[in-house]
């Protein structure tokens, strides 16, 4: 067997703005700055037909779009540390990466785009992954209910299933 020449180019770092997710950031922060590659930051709300239609029994449609339109801003103002313009962008990601990299002295990377959008994570995250051409695809996973340290969440478990490209989930150190 040969073993081929592995180049990654484009990281898709999916986060759902938990501490996980951060942590996961450092990851792709590193291997970005190792490979030379681009990240794509991407946050995924999810849609649930179930609750829109009992929330609708409370409140209007209008309403609610408003609401999930409010979310997605707000979601967005996290990913890009409430500024605006692709500079600042960068340079509140390359802060980030230091600190989360507080062993490495220069951790460069660029980020391609940051992504904030509505649907099922997992179809959102593997289709995302493929339209922009990544690599690789960096998330932290959960290790929810009694099975915790034998499964891996399950949006991640999906993931991995369902991708055609490498997935390195990233789990938080017990210590922390």
């Amino acid at each position: 067997m040969v073993i081929p020449n592995i180049t990654i180019k484009k990281i898709l770092y999916t986060t759902d703005l938990s501490e996980n997710a951060r942590f996961a950031f450092a990851y792709a922060a590193s291997l970005a700055h190792r490979y030379g590659a681009g990240i794509t930051m991407l946050h995924v709300i999810s849609e649930d037909p179930d609750l829109d239609a009992r929330v609708v029994g409370y409140i209007s449609s209008e309403k609610w779009e408003q609401i999930k339109e409010r979310n997605i801003q707000e979601a967005k103002n996290v990913l890009i540390g409430k500024a605006t313009g692709r500079a600042v962008i960068g340079e509140v990601l390359t802060q980030f990466c230091e600190d989360a990299m507080g062993t490495l002295s220069e951790c460069e990377f660029r980020t391609d785009d940051i992504l904030v959008v509505r649907g099922n994570p997992v179809e959102k995250i593997v289709s995302t992954a493929v339209e922009t051409g990544c690599d690789l695809i960096v998330m932290g996973s959960h290790g929810i209910g009694s099975l915790a340290d034998a499964m891996l969440g399950s949006t991640a478990q999906r993931v991995i299933r369902r991708s055609r490209i490498p997935v390195l989930v990233i789990r938080l150190p017990e210590e922390r």
